[in-house]
C-alpha cells in the first residue's frame, strides 16, 4: 500500500507535503544554476593565477610552510607543535618591534595619538602571545623528553627579536650582545638599539616639550644603561594623574604603558609555568638554570615610576 503523502493529488510522486522535494510559498527559490549543498563559484572569482598575484605568492607561503624541519630521528609527532609555536611567536615579535619602533618615531614627532594606536596594537599582540602558551602546555613531559635532545643548545634565550623588544622598552643589558656574536645582523641590530632611546625615553621627551619638568639628566642620559627608578619623575606623573588640565593623550599613554608592562609580565609568568610543567627544574637547553632563571625575570620592570606613583596619588 503506497503512502498517501508520496504523491500530489495529480498522482505525481515525490511532491506531497512529506516529500523531501516538497516546497511551500515560504521556501526560498534556488539561485539559477545552484546545486544543493554547494556554494557555486561566482563567475567573477579569479581562478587562473599564471600571470596574477595569488594569495600564496603574496604571503610567500611556499617558503613559510616549508620552514618547519623537525630534527628528531625518527621524527616525533609533537616536534611540529614545538617548532610552529616558536616560529609564530617570532612572527608576532617582529610585528611588536615594528609597532614599537613606529610608536617611538611618532612620539618624537609629537604625534601621540597615532603612537597610542601602535601601542594598542602591541597590547593585542601580547595577549595572543600569552595565550599561545596554552597550546604548548598540551605537550606532556614525556612527549617533550622524546625530542628535546634534538634541540641541542638551541633556546628561546637566543631570540634576538625578544631581546630587541626588551631593549626598546628599557631592559638593556650590554652583556646580552655576546650571545649574538655569531649572528652579525642580529648583533648589529641589538647594538644599535642598545645605544638608542627607548619608547619610554621618547615619551618623557614629549612630556618635556609639552612643559613638564623632566630633569635634563634624564633626557640626556646614557641610553645604553638599563632603566632604574627615577624618583624625580614621580611628581611629574602625579601631576598628570591628578590634574584636571592633563591632556588626555598623556594620561592615556601612561595607562597604555602600564598595560604593556602588565601584559609582558603575564607573558613571562605563563612562560615560566609552561616550562615548569613540561621540564620541571631541569637546566635549560641554552645552559641557563631553567625555571629559577625565568623567575628572576619577573623582577625586571620597564616603567617603575608609573607603578610607584600609584602610592602617591591622593596623598
Amino acid at each position: 500500500m503506497s503512502c498517501p503523502y508520496s504523491q500530489d493529488p495529480s498522482g505525481t510522486p515525490g511532491t506531497g507535503p512529506g516529500s523531501a522535494h516538497h516546497t511551500t510559498e515560504h521556501d526560498p527559490e534556488p539561485a539559477p544554476g545552484a546545486t544543493a549543498g554547494v556554494r557555486d563559484i561566482e563567475e567573477t572569482v579569479r581562478t587562473d593565477f599564471r600571470n596574477e598575484m595569488s594569495y600564496g605568492g603574496y604571503l610567500d607561503l611556499e617558503r613559510v610552510l616549508h620552514a618547519q624541519h623537525p630534527h628528531s630521528n625518527p621524527e616525533h609527532h609533537d616536534e611540529m607543535l614545538f617548532i610552529i609555536q616558536h616560529q609564530t611567536s617570532e612572527l608576532w615579535l617582529k610585528l611588536v618591534l615594528h609597532e614599537l619602533t613606529e610608536a617611538r618615531r611618532l612620539m618624537d614627532a609629537d604625534d601621540l595619538g597615532k603612537a597610542l594606536k601602535c601601542l594598542a596594537r602591541v597590547k593585542h599582540i601580547q595577549k595572543i602571545l600569552t595565550d599561545q602558551w596554552s597550546v604548548l602546555a598540551t605537550l606532556t613531559p614525556r612527549e617533550y623528553a622524546q625530542f628535546r635532545g634534538s634541540l641541542g643548545s638551541a633556546s628561546g634565550f637566543q631570540s634576538w627579536q625578544y631581546r630587541a623588544v626588551e631593549f626598546i622598552l628599557g631592559n638593556k643589558h650590554r652583556g646580552m650582545l655576546k650571545v649574538f656574536e655569531s649572528h652579525p645582523e642580529a648583533h648589529s641590530m641589538l647594538a644599535r638599539l642598545l645605544e638608542e632611546p627607548t619608547v619610554y625615553d621618547a615619551f618623557l621627551a614629549a612630556l618635556a616639550r609639552a612643559g613638564y619638568d623632566i630633569p635634563a639628566s634624564i633626557l640626556h642620559r646614557d641610553f645604553s644603561s638599563p632603566w632604574v627608578l627615577q624618583e624625580e619623575l614621580i611628581p611629574v606623573f602625579k601631576k598628570i594623574y591628578e590634574s584636571e588640565d592633563t591632556v588626555w593623550s598623556f594620561y592615556q599613554a601612561c595607562e597604555d604603558l602600564v598595560d604593556l608592562e602588565d601584559n609582558f609580565q603575564s607573558w613571562r609568568f605563563r612562560h615560566l609555568r609552561t616550562v615548569q610543567r613540561t621540564i620541571g627544574f631541569k637546566r635549560g637547553t641554552g645552559g641557563s638554570s631553567g625555571v629559577d632563571f625565568l623567575k628572576r625575570a619577573l623582577d625586571l620592570t620597564f616603567f617603575p615610576e608609573l607603578y610607584a606613583v600609584r602610592t602617591e596619588i591622593g596623598n
